[in-house]
């Protein structure tokens, strides 16, 4: 469709744009984050369940015990999304519902549940796209090493299979992980994700078996006849605080390697890149790596998704302590966020979403994209009315989009954009006091409201395009 979007921002818009026919419209949730039902048909526990009853770890004390209770909830959730107009939605499949152990035996009511979650989709008309993991790993195997280990993802793979064997005949687009980098950075580096540890050269060694999980069942499910294979991942886009500095710009190229060309370079291109592996060695040993891995790793893919919400700008200075989820960045000071921020404290500068796009695109040519999530957190509630005025964020995701059709402008294949997130729900480490929903969902009653954002969502994918 070509017809121009009315916007609902009270603001003077910018030029019309429209987007490419056939250009996707979703919305992203994930299952920790929104399912709750935690203890119920046979699911196991996950290290989110271990981590948020840790005292002090997640804001509050909160858990996603019930989170939005989608469990129960789910057909009137996929009716909101028919309502919006979605053409597609991804959602992720809690490990623990299929293998409470995360090896051995199947839980089939784990599996049914997904079952009726894709055929409501469906029957709506909505394409479900898949993500197989979604940080919620089952505790066993974290008690047995977790991503530190290599029998992780052995295990992954399987797991992927089991799901593909019931749902395959459905799902067109599998995507392997979500964003391996903060699996392995804030799960294993600075610890502020489940499972909490603290620990430089298991994050290394977390980031290469999840890279090895993704292979191996990228691999699988391709033999078992998947059609689309994806990976998502939220990459860095990084800049040298003054790009006239050669300090600078080397700290710029060692945290794009941390936390870009770790994975995007044994994907995409068969290996990890020499630097890279020259800084962990500075940290720990190589043993992890196999001969094999890469070409392992080097699954092909059809469609690559990327995770955007803000850039980051990085300066050399002797002392600096560092990051603990980018390890070994001791002497590297990251800027603290100029300009408006969301409520996360994040940095709001859409043009460095194209220029993430346009260096994927040069860097990795023949590389399809998906915006698999990209949204902002604010607080705005419903007012004595009943409706929730979130100009802001109708205003980051407008002015996203403006960067995605830029990207598209220079020749990037950008094949469609997922708005993170469908509603409100458990924001892992700041439990529910973060809201990235352009659903508003009280947590007491359950009651979904739409946001201004969502109706304003919604004239946008009607007429794809914006004013």
């Amino acid at each position: 469709m070509t017809a121009t979007v009315t916007s609902t921002s009270a603001q003077p818009a910018p030029a019309g744009i429209t987007f490419p026919e056939g250009f996707v419209w979703g919305a992203a949730t994930a299952s920790y984050q929104i399912e709750g039902a935690a203890r119920e048909d046979g699911r196991g526990p996950s290290i989110w369940d271990t981590f948020s009853r840790t005292p002090g770890k997640v804001h509050a004390g909160h858990t996603g015990d019930i989170a939005c209770d989608h469990y129960h909830r789910y057909a009137e959730d996929v009716a909101m999304m028919a309502d919006l107009g979605l053409a597609s939605y991804r959602f992720s499949i809690a490990w623990p519902r299929i293998q409470p152990d995360g090896t051995g035996p199947v839980n089939v009511r784990g599996l049914d549940f997904y079952d009726r979650l894709t055929d409501e989709l469906l029957g709506k008309g909505i394409d479900p796209v898949v993500t197989l993991y979604h940080w919620d790993l089952p505790q066993t195997l974290e008690d047995r090493g977790g991503w530190a280990v290599r029998e992780t993802a052995e295990a992954f793979a399987e797991y992927a299979q089991i799901v593909h064997r019931r749902l395959g005949d459905r799902i067109g687009t599998w995507t392997t992980l979500n964003e391996p980098w903060c699996s392995a950075y804030l799960g294993y580096g600075s610890g502020i994700h489940a499972p909490g540890v603290q620990d430089p050269a298991k994050a290394f060694k977390a980031a290469h078996h999840l890279n090895l999980a993704h292979g191996l069942a990228a691999r699988a499910l391709r033999a078992a006849g998947a059609k689309n294979i994806s990976i998502t991942l939220n990459p860095c886009e990084v800049s040298p605080l003054d790009p006239a500095n050669p300090a600078d710009v080397q700290a710029a190229r060692l945290i794009d390697g941390v936390a870009n060309r770790i994975f995007f370079d044994p994907m995409l291109k068969g290996a990890y890149p020499a630097d890279v592996l020259e800084h962990i060695a500075r940290i720990t040993d190589l043993d992890h790596i196999k001969d094999g891995d890469e070409a392992i790793i080097n699954a092909p893919i059809d469609l690559l998704g990327i995770n955007f919400y803000t850039p980051s700008y990085v300066t050399a200075k002797p002392g600096a302590p560092g990051a603990l989820d980018y390890p070994g960045s001791q002497g590297i000071a990251f800027r603290p966020p100029v300009g408006p921020v969301t409520d996360m404290g994040w940095q709001i500068e859409p043009a460095s979403l194209t220029r993430l796009l346009n260096r994927i695109h040069r860097d990795y040519p023949g590389t399809a994209l998906l915006i698999t999530e990209n949204g902002a957190a604010y607080p705005e509630g419903p007012t004595e009315g009943g409706e929730v005025h979130d100009l802001r964020r109708i205003e980051y995701i407008d002015a996203h989009l403006r960067a995605c059709h830029d990207a598209l402008a220079a020749g990037v294949d950008l094949r469609g954009y997922f708005a993170w997130s469908l509603m409100d729900n458990f924001e892992w480490a700041e439990g529910y006091a973060k809201r990235f929903g352009i659903v508003h969902v009280d947590y007491t009653t359950q009651q979904r409201v739409l946001k201004d954002s969502a109706k304003w969502y919604r004239e946008v994918i009607r007429r794809n395009g914006l004013e």
